[in-house]
């Protein structure tokens, strides 16, 4: 099975926390419904859950628009080529080579849409890469193929794997949230600034969340970051996946999250966190075995 492929590559210390129970243990946290899911049959993005995705959405809407009258125009431009200068309609084509006024035109009215385009996109790009302070830091390594995280601040380390099918009503997800639900989720507060650094242990992968419009390649040596403050009021499960090709697994190395209130996140971290926390000698009786 591919779960006992996955514990039989983790290091000593993390094959420790599994067998004490830890991995999987329940969070406690019921009731949640989930917001952040592909749906089949549909088009379009997930539901906006930061002020980040809404603008990015935005931005994405924009430029679909300038793209489409781009496009309806050059389309009309073709047509009127085709009906008033073929062969039949102008049998005596013209001699000239160039016109100036209609050079400067597509010149300046290209420069003049990606200045327009880029006075919107760059505070955009701007508002994902400036990390501000953190209420919350959480650094997410990815592995070959799941995700290990450890809250900087609090001390709370774990591993999180995908559930499989036979699984998933007993951790309280649907039959369609397979390949979508792991064992345990990243828990987090609505209205913080979450921070998350990203970094991969063996190859490069992705953390990523489509409602939240946050996507940082996790890159082996390298720490790199992507921040984002769920809107408060839109507590739910949100899913994500790796987004970088990483192997046979790729595919099963999905990312679960839960926003909570502060109170519920206040609660786990005094409750079921504790579970996660680390310590030092059961680590190093596994590592000395």
């Amino acid at each position: 099975m591919r779960l006992n492929r996955k514990i039989a590559g983790l290091g000593a210390a993390k094959l420790a926390t599994l067998t004490s129970g830890v991995a999987w243990a329940q969070d406690g946290i019921e009731g949640l419904k989930t917001i952040g899911a592909p749906v089949d049959g549909k088009m379009g993005f997930q539901p906006a859950a930061t002020e980040l995705a809404r603008d990015i959405f935005w931005l994405d809407g924009m430029v679909n628009i300038i793209i489409a009258a781009i496009c309806a125009f050059v389309v009309l431009l073709l047509v009127i080529i085709i009906l008033r200068y073929n062969g039949r309609s102008n049998p005596k084509p013209g001699t000239f080579t160039h016109n100036s006024p209609i050079e400067v035109t597509w010149t300046v009215v290209p420069i003049i849409i990606l200045v327009f385009i880029g006075a919107f996109s760059l505070p955009v790009l701007f508002k994902q890469q400036e990390i501000p302070q953190a209420d919350i830091t959480i650094k997410a390594t990815g592995y070959q193929w799941y995700w290990g995280y450890e809250y900087v601040d609090e001390g709370v380390t774990f591993e999180s794997f995908l559930l499989e099918r036979d699984q998933l009503a007993e951790y309280g997800y649907a039959d369609d949230e397979y390949l979508l639900a792991t064992d345990t989720a990243v828990v987090i507060p609505t209205g913080k600034t979450i921070v998350v650094q990203a970094t991969g242990a063996d190859v490069i992968h992705a953390w990523t969340i489509p409602a939240f419009g946050v996507k940082q390649d996790a890159v082996p040596g390298r720490l790199a970051e992507l921040w984002f403050k769920v809107d408060e009021g839109k507590e739910g499960i949100y899913f994500g996946q790796c987004s970088e090709l990483c192997g046979k697994d790729h595919a099963f190395m999905p990312i679960t999250v839960k926003a909570v209130t502060q109170a519920q996140y206040d609660a786990w971290l005094a409750g079921p966190a504790q579970a996660f926390m680390a310590e030092p000698s059961a680590v190093k009786v596994a590592a000395a075995d």
